[in-house]
């Protein structure tokens, strides 16, 4: 899996060597069925009764953010993205009422200078982060120990090996007691805005949470404390706390790498980059609502590219619970040479399905597939209509009943920092030598050529006066 960490593309060679399904074998005599056929992967996202989480990876995303939708499975998982207790969160509804949030702060991003990285848990939560001015608090400094210290790098790679060889979720991780140290301060602040925003929803009967707070954990209270949802269906304090915990982690890293990716790409394509300007210089105001973001043809083109070539995360794992037999569009060739267009699956094997590899296919986007062109989306191949992915024909937010349910979130939020930055300034590159990809546990990050991998992705940005709106 090492090789794995450097190349997310190395599952696409390894298929034109060996096919589109094929064993990979590993220490401890375990094995790997990797997969790039797309009806073997919709049977695998269609049935999360059979094909889960192992329980070592499970185990080992509980360490880091609690017992909460990225860790839970069957009826559990079920509970937690239940319409009436999770998803309206992340509603349409909702969407359009914190897109104002994430104008708001894309325009301090855009006059303070200030590290893009932070936008996600800025947003988020009813609480004030500072990360925009400066000022330390506990979470941000919980958020680095978790997301960008050496002994998160160590123990991402060590919780991914975990998924892969059991024996070693019995084992002691490298920064451990780090990880577990700032999971508790995150959970100690998640407590208190817990507490705060249910005595707010209290004293005022809803009515100033319904009619003034935009944030998400205010939504998600509301849900939960209506008298419309069964007792058996609500969240209870530490499920909800979890869930801010995978709120955090799983949003704050992502939507930024994937903003990080889409200003490398736009540096690359200059041409990319001055008709995206044009089109959002359309738009007489610097707060445009959600729909006004969305109709824009072209931010919406590139979105999709940046997401399709430069997918955050970069692969999953699912483990089988029972035998099956997974159906193959792709017949293999066996060793006596008979051909079979299916493949039987014991108990306990587990299945890796390249994200990247599958978006950046060749069989399925043309030659051209891992080459970033926006205009690729006026009319995508009809063979990329087989992806069983949540959104644009792509499995970036994945698929099935386990997809990334702030999806629409994450778009929108991505789309208003975009409409502020290009509008604002220009950017162009900066490293000579070029970018590479990285993989840190399943997320997909960018370094200079040449140099080490904490050298990030630099980048000349230069003014680009206009006539702001605020």
């Amino acid at each position: 899996m090492t090789y794995l960490q450097d190349d997310s593309h190395l599952t696409l060679r390894w298929a034109e060597q060996f096919g589109r399904t094929f064993l990979f074998h590993g220490l401890f005599s375990t094995t790997e069925l990797h997969t790039t056929d797309i009806k073997a992967i919709t049977h695998v996202v269609s049935r999360p009764d059979i094909y889960q989480k192992s329980t070592a990876m499970r185990a080992s995303t509980e360490i880091i953010i609690g017992r909460g939708v990225l860790s839970v499975e069957n009826e559990e998982h079920k509970r937690h993205v239940n319409r009436r207790a999770l998803n309206p969160a992340f509603g349409v509804t909702q969407v359009r009422a914190v897109t104002e949030i994430f104008l708001e702060k894309a325009v301090q991003l855009r006059d303070a200078w200030a590290d893009i990285s932070t936008q996600a848990v800025v947003i988020g939560f009813n609480y004030q982060f500072e990360s925009l001015n400066g000022k330390c608090n506990d979470l941000d400094d919980a958020l680095t120990d978790l997301l960008h210290s050496p002994h998160s790098i160590r123990y991402s790679a060590f919780r991914l090996a975990q998924g892969i060889v059991p024996i070693l979720q019995f084992l002691p991780g490298p920064g451990q007691n780090l990880f577990r140290a700032a999971r508790n301060k995150m959970f100690g602040i998640g407590k208190q805005i817990v507490n705060r925003s249910k005595a707010d929803i209290r004293a005022s009967k809803g009515e100033r949470a319904l009619g003034k707070s935009r944030d998400l954990l205010s939504t998600l209270l509301k849900a939960n404390m209506s008298t419309n949802i069964p007792e058996s269906q609500r969240l209870n304090d530490i499920e909800i706390v979890a869930e801010i915990s995978t709120f955090l982690f799983a949003g704050h890293e992502t939507t930024s790498l994937a903003t990080t990716w889409a200003l490398h790409a736009l540096s690359r394509h200059l041409g990319a980059q001055r008709k995206l300007r044009e089109e959002l210089l359309t738009i007489p105001t610097d707060n445009p609502t959600m729909e006004e973001l969305n109709s824009l043809p072209y931010l919406e083109a590139v979105v999709r590219e940046v997401l399709r070539v430069h997918s955050p995360v970069v692969n999953t794992q699912r483990m089988a619970m029972q035998d099956d037999t997974l159906p193959l569009a792709t017949p293999y060739i066996d060793k006596e040479g008979n051909l079979h267009d299916s493949l039987p699956i014991p108990k306990g094997q587990r299945i890796y399905i390249p994200i990247s590899a599958i978006n950046t296919d060749k069989e399925i986007w043309g030659e051209d597939a891992r080459e970033f062109r926006p205009e690729r989306w006026e009319k995508i191949p009809s063979s990329a209509s087989a992806i069983p992915g949540v959104w644009a024909n792509l499995l970036t937010f994945f698929a099935g009943p386990h997809n990334c349910i702030g999806f629409r979130f994450a778009l929108v939020e991505m789309k208003a920092l975009l409409f502020t930055l290009i509008r604002a300034f220009e950017f162009e590159e900066a490293a000579k030598s070029g970018i590479r990809s990285f993989t840190v546990g399943l997320l997909q990050k960018p370094a200079v050529i040449g140099e080490a991998r904490s050298s990030g992705l630099p980048l000349i940005v230069k003014l680009k006066p206009y006539n702001i709106q605020i």
